[in-house]
C-alpha cells in the first residue's frame, strides 16, 4: 500500500507526519519504506539520524524525484507500506505519486494562506483520480492552536476543505514541542511518549485514514 503525504503548501508538517506514520506502522510489525521526494531531504536526514541508534526499529528510506510512478509500483511489491514524503509544491513527483497511491494525506494549518491552496489541490486530485480511481484522499488539519478560543479556526478550516467536496479527517494535530524534539534525534512522538497526546494524535490520524472509504468518480466537483 502506498500512502502519500503531500500538498502544495510548505510548512504544514508533511515530513513530520510522514515520519510518525512510518514509525506507527513499523511498530505494528509492518515493513515500511519512506520515499523522500523533497529536495530539502528532511526525512532522509531524519532516517540517517534514526538508523545510527540500534535501539530503534530500522526504517529504510530512498530518495526519488520526477517521474517516480514506476519506481513506486516496483517498491510497493517489497513492503507492506510505502510512505511518500513530497515537498510543499505542485510538481511532477507529487502528481506521479498521486497516480499510484492508495491514500493521499494533505496536511494544512488552520491559516488562510494554507487554505488558499485547497482549490488548486482539488484540481490536482480530480485530475489524478481519472488515472487512479482507487485514490483515497483527505485533508488533515495540523499544528492547531490549543487555546479553546481558537477552536473556531479549526472548524473553519475543516469547513473550507469540505466545501470543495474533499474529505477532511476528524483527527488533527496540535502545535506541540514534542514533534520538533522527536524529529531532531530520529525518533517519533510515539517512541518518546507512547501514551502522550501527540502519540494519540498520530494513531488517530492513521487509523481514520486507513478506514475511510474511497471517494469515487467526480465527487470532488
Amino acid at each position: 500500500m502506498i500512502i502519500l503525504v503531500g500538498g502544495e503548501k510548505g510548512g504544514s508538517g508533511k515530513s513530520c507526519l510522514a515520519q510518525n506514520v512510518a514509525v506507527y506502522l513499523t511498530l505494528q510489525n509492518y515493513t515500511v519504506l519512506i520515499v523522500d521526494c523533497d529536495p530539502q531531504r528532511t526525512s532522509s536526514d531524519w532516517i540517517q539520524a534514526r538508523n545510527t541508534n540500534p535501539q530503534l526499529p530500522l526504517i529504510n528510506c530512498v530518495q526519488l524525484y520526477g517521474k517516480i510512478r514506476n519506481d513506486l509500483l516496483s517498491l510497493e511489491n517489497h513492503y507492506d507500506y510505502v510512505i511518500v514524503d513530497c515537498g510543499g509544491q505542485d510538481n511532477l513527483a507529487l502528481r506521479a505519486a498521486m497516480s499510484v497511491a492508495d491514500h493521499t494525506l494533505i496536511p494544512l494549518r488552520p491559516k488562510r494562506r494554507d487554505l488558499k491552496t485547497v482549490p488548486h489541490m482539488e484540481d490536482i486530485l480530480t485530475t489524478c483520480k481519472m488515472v487512479n480511481p482507487k485514490l483515497n484522499a483527505a485533508f488533515v488539519i495540523t499544528q492547531c492552536p490549543s487555546l479553546p478560543n481558537q477552536a473556531s479556526r479549526i472548524l473553519e478550516a475543516k469547513e473550507v476543505c469540505a466545501s470543495y467536496g474533499i474529505p477532511v479527517l476528524n483527527s488533527i494535530t496540535h502545535s506541540r514541542n514534542i514533534y520538533d524534539d522527536s524529529e531532531e534525534n530520529g525518533k517519533s512522538v510515539i517512541e518518546i511518549e507512547p501514551d502522550g497526546k501527540a502519540a494519540l494524535e498520530i494513531k488517530a490520524i492513521v487509523d481514520e485514514l486507513l478506514t475511510m472509504e474511497v471517494v469515487h468518480g467526480h465527487e470532488f466537483n
